[in-house]
């Protein structure tokens, strides 16, 4: 029997007389007595197949023993279903398959969950049984979204002359902001391959070597606690064009997700996107990574609060914190309880306490710290806020820094518990202009915002050493609802420069030369300027699926706790590769 003529769910009116075969998986089976009917499954949708006695007594018993996931071969005629039957909810419901002839090619022991979209199944038991959680029609449908989005990136960056290059995945051990996954080498003993957490250093080798555009779909790896949108191990689009400014990654940039919006999900992003500096992202949104979709925005009110009475207040101004705020249309018909759960948020977030104004016609205000302000400052909030009737006014008072990231949280809460968004309501955002550096107050430090390759401002370049924490970095971020959709820089490209920032961050000369010589030297013989920029494959196709967790566009994840239940990775090793790589594990 020939195993297949069509898919599953490729079959309409149309077909009606075909004498066709299909094979796939039963996906439901019905005894009505004289009929059996099964649902037969495969990735392209599900077929209603019927052995009906009358036609075919043997074929009708034999249809009997028939389970759930029993793969099979049907031969059989197209036929329109009966008038009243059909099932509008399937694009295959006005036809069905007249069997003929079947073949059992694989049965199947009962599977642990049922092979549906709507069953609810812990993630642990559907890692563990991945190969049959992968034959759920929304899974087999996010991997295909992934697959036309890594073409759609091919396609794009081959018309524009860009040559995909494959980097090592055995390298060395380089600082890049995570720790790295080690791997020990048995024919150096005691020494020790890093698996990379980018291709950053090879891009640019990449670009000293003349290749001038270059791209590639690669794995990285970051030994990090892992969430919702991490994997030990993902998949980035890496970029690097030499003689470029930041302008030319913006547009190469914006034109592919153009071109992906639009094929994948039928929607026209405007271009060019929107820019906005770190620091009006950090005062505004309380976050580098801000949702825009919605308002909100955080107001400092501390200038007009200056002779508040209210204790809390007047301490925190007088130690240079801030009073900050944030306005919820309609918040005012929060209730008691709810206000009580916005209030252990904020806790749970840091805050000491969370401060509030209801906000009543003509321009009153209810809350228990009401009696503290002036009608003068009522009046100011309100105007700075922006607030009228029926909204809610919420104020941080602290230190500056942890009081707007926990307004940004709470911002974010709200959006959540209010719906202001919709998964499909797409809003792109440049961040530009980030610090360089970044202090580290346990380490008493410098390190690199970024990573230690990205070229500072020209017009910064003397505050170097002088005022490191004003220097300002070429590098810049795509940020999409809130999520960080990519990140790249111009790169330094000079060795003298490179030097001095390792030094800043504290490398010395002889450090630096042990941990990136090869790309030192590469350095005195005429490298180009060059930047460039990775964007988050998993992270991006999530936004295209409405997936929760880009585990569910991941073929084979791990899960939060960075293991595989399907391997049972990682797992112990035998004493003999212990003695081959020269190892012992200390427990």
């Amino acid at each position: 029997m020939k195993k297949r003529t069509h898919g599953c769910g490729e079959l309409r009116a149309t077909d009606v007389g075909k004498d066709v075969t299909l094979s796939g998986w039963v996906q439901t089976w019905r005894d009505h007595g004289g009929v059996v009917f099964i649902d037969l499954r495969d990735r392209t949708g599900f077929t209603q197949v019927v052995f009906n006695t009358e036609l075919d007594k043997k074929i009708h018993e034999e249809a009997r023993r028939l389970r759930c996931e029993y793969v099979i071969s049907v031969s059989g005629k197209v036929s329109k279903r009966p008038d009243g039957t059909e099932n509008p909810k399937m694009p295959t419901g006005k036809i069905e398959i007249i069997t003929k002839s079947f073949e059992v090619l694989n049965t199947s022991e009962p599977p642990p969950f049922e092979i549906s979209d709507d069953v609810q199944v812990s993630e642990d038991v559907r890692f563990a049984y991945r190969y049959l959680d992968l034959r759920r029609p929304s899974m087999y449908k996010n991997l295909h979204i992934r697959h036309r989005v890594c073409k759609i990136m091919r396609d794009y960056f081959t018309e524009e002359s860009f040559l995909e290059v494959e980097t090592p995945i055995l390298t060395k051990s380089t600082p890049e902001g995570a720790r790295d996954y080690l791997v020990p080498s048995r024919l150096n003993p005691g020494k020790f391959y890093a698996l990379p957490q980018s291709p950053q250093l090879f891009k640019q080798i990449l670009m000293v070597s003349g290749l001038e555009k270059y791209f590639q779909i690669t794995k990285c790896f970051r030994d990090e606690d892992l969430r919702a949108d991490r994997q030990p191990e993902f998949t980035q689009l890496d970029l690097e064009m030499s003689f470029c400014e930041e302008n030319d990654i913006f547009s190469l940039s914006e034109e592919l997700m153009r071109r992906l919006f639009k094929d994948i999900l039928g929607i026209k992003i405007k271009v060019p996107f929107e820019r906005i500096g770190y620091g009006d992202a950090i005062s505004r949104y309380g976050t580098d990574k801000p949702d825009t979709r919605f308002g909100m925005e955080i107001v400092d009110i501390s200038k007009i609060l200056t002779k508040c009475k209210l204790k809390i207040f007047s301490q925190v101004l007088t130690s240079n914190g801030s009073i900050l705020a944030i306005t919820v249309k309609g918040g005012d018909a929060f209730s008691i309880k709810e206000m009580d759960e916005l209030t252990a948020i904020a806790r749970d977030l840091g805050a000491g306490g969370l401060a509030y104004f209801r906000v009543k016609e003509g321009g009153k205000v209810k809350a228990p710290i009401e009696k503290y302000f002036s009608e003068d400052e009522v009046n100011a909030v309100l105007k700075e806020t922006t607030a009228v009737a029926g909204d809610l006014i919420l104020f941080m008072a602290g230190k500056t820094a942890a009081s707007r990231e926990i307004l940004g949280s709470l911002r974010l809460h709200l959006n959540r518990k209010l719906n202001l968004t919709k998964k499909d309501d797409f809003k792109f955002l440049w961040v530009v202009d980030f610090p360089l550096f970044k202090y580290n107050e346990e380490g008493k430090r410098w390190d690199s915002e970024h990573h230690p390759f990205t070229s500072p401002r020209a017009e910064d370049l003397d505050l170097l050493e002088k005022e490191p924490g004003k220097v300002k970095s070429r590098s810049y971020d795509l940020v999409v609802n809130g999520m960080e959709m990519g990140s790249g820089s111009i790169r330094i490209h000079k060795r003298d420069l490179q030097e001095k920032i390792f030094k800043i961050i504290g490398i010395e000369k002889e450090e630096a030369q042990m941990r990136f010589g090869f790309l030192l030297d590469a350095f005195k013989y005429g490298a180009p300027p060059h930047g460039g920029v990775a964007y988050g494959v998993d992270r991006l196709i999530t936004l295209f699926t409405g997936s929760d967790t880009i585990r569910d566009v991941i073929a084979f994840p791990k899960t939060q706790k960075g293991t595989c239940p399907l391997t049972a990775a990682p797992s112990d090793i035998s004493e003999q590769q212990l003695k081959e790589l020269s190892l012992k594990i200390s427990k």
